[in-house]
């Protein structure tokens, strides 16, 4: 039996490093490579995920500490689908997925991990990369570091 180590994911497992308060309220308050943030516009920020369903997933929040996009109105959620089409086309580019889960859980029955600071999820997908690691394994292998991917987006946001 072979074995895959991800060490830097016991923190998120074992919960002992879990921060007080929001994370997206915190990560506005640090620097982007401290928080991960690839590109911060004027109503939203996008920002890397620490716990990856794969590599390049993406967050897009909002500033304001809301749980639901209905708390805004159409044209704020405007830059959010600006962004959402940015970071596609930066992911297609530099990772070359062959498909993307886009999409948002409101609410802890919906599976949101964070229920009162919505965001929306840009997963890019593989064929093959949900394969029996995932679903019997209970691990997803990851090619890259979030350093190293960090600074492929956040440059290429800067273009």
């Amino acid at each position: 039996m072979k074995f895959i180590f991800a060490p830097w994911r016991w923190d998120f497992i074992s919960g002992s490093k879990k921060e007080d308060g929001c994370i997206f309220c915190r990560a506005q308050r640090q620097t982007d490579e401290q928080a991960l943030i690839c590109r911060r516009g004027e109503k939203f920020f996008v920002i890397m995920n620490k716990y990856p369903y794969s590599s390049g997933h993406l967050l897009i929040a909002p500033y304001a500490h809301l749980s639901s996009p209905e708390h805004l109105a159409a044209n704020d959620l405007k830059e959010m689908w600006e962004l959402t089409n940015r970071s596609l086309s930066i992911l297609k580019t530099n990772f070359h997925p062959e498909g993307f889960n886009i999409g948002m859980n409101i609410g802890q029955a919906a599976g949101a991990g964070i229920t009162d600071h919505f965001h929306q999820h840009i997963v890019p997908r593989w064929q093959g990369d949900a394969n029996f690691m995932a679903t019997t394994g209970q691990t997803r292998v990851l090619s890259f570091d979030l350093d190293k991917i960090f600074q492929v987006i956040y440059n290429a946001f800067k273009k």
